[in-house]
C-alpha cells in the first residue's frame, strides 16, 4: 500500500467516524429514541460498521455529548452573584433536568446500556456531580470547613435528588407531567439544601 494510499484511508476512516458522532448528536438534539440501529441509519452506515468504530452505544453516546453541557460555572452565571445556597441548587437543578429533558432520548440509552454494567458507569457524564458542587460553593467556608462528613452527605443525598433516574421515578412511575417533575425535585433538593443551612445555626 503507498503512503497516498494509506492516508486516503486513513481519511476515509476519520470521515466515516465523524458522521456516525454527527448521526448521534442529531438523534440525541431530537430528544426522541437513541439506539445504534438508528444512528447507523442515520449516518448511512451499516449497524456492524457503527459497532467497529464504538463498542457499544454508551462509549458512543459519551463522546457524542462532549461539550454538549457547558461547565458548571458557565451553566450558574445566572446566579453567580447570589450566596444562597438553596437559590443556587434550585436553579443548578431545574438547569440539569430541562437539559435531561431536552436530551431525553440519549440520557434513558446510556442509563440502559450501563445500569447491568456497572464497569460501563465511568462512561456517563455525571454532570450533575459538577453542579451540584458549585450550587454549594457559598456551604464550603461554613458547613463544609466545621462539619465535613455533613457536607459530604448533603452532596450525596443532592446527587440521588439532581438526578435523570429521580426524574424519570416521577415521570414514569408517579405520573408526572416533566413540569411537575422538575417542580417536585427542585422542591426535594431545596429542602434538603435549607435543612442543612438550619443546622448551622443549631452547632
Amino acid at each position: 500500500m503507498t503512503a497516498q494510499a494509506g492516508t486516503g484511508r486513513t481519511n476515509q476512516k476519520q470521515r466515516t467516524r465523524t458522521a456516525i458522532v454527527a448521526a448521534a448528536r442529531e438523534l440525541i438534539g431530537t430528544g426522541t429514541e437513541v439506539s445504534m440501529p438508528l444512528i447507523a441509519r442515520t449516518a448511512l452506515v451499516s449497524e456492524a460498521t457503527a459497532y467497529r468504530y464504538f463498542p457499544d452505544l454508551s462509549s458512543l453516546i459519551s463522546e457524542a455529548l462532549a461539550g454538549a453541557w457547558p461547565p458548571p460555572a458557565e451553566a450558574l452565571a445566572p446566579v453567580d452573584d447570589s450566596t444562597d445556597p438553596v437559590e443556587r441548587i434550585a436553579f443548578a437543578c431545574e438547569f440539569l433536568l430541562r437539559g435531561i429533558i431536552a436530551r431525553e432520548g440519549a440520557v434513558r440509552a446510556m442509563i440502559s446500556a450501563t445500569i447491568t454494567r456497572p464497569d460501563a458507569a465511568t462512561t456517563r457524564p455525571g454532570i450533575r456531580f459538577g453542579l451540584i458542587d458549585h450550587a454549594l460553593l457559598p456551604l464550603e467556608g461554613t458547613l463544609g470547613a466545621t462539619d465535613s462528613e455533613a457536607f459530604a452527605q448533603l452532596k450525596r443525598d443532592l446527587a440521588v435528588t439532581v438526578s435523570a433516574e429521580a426524574l424519570f421515578t416521577l415521570t414514569d412511575l408517579c405520573g408526572l407531567d416533566p413540569d411537575a417533575a422538575i417542580d417536585s425535585a427542585v422542591r426535594t433538593a431545596t429542602t434538603l439544601t435549607a435543612a442543612a443551612v438550619r443546622s448551622l445555626g443549631q452547632r
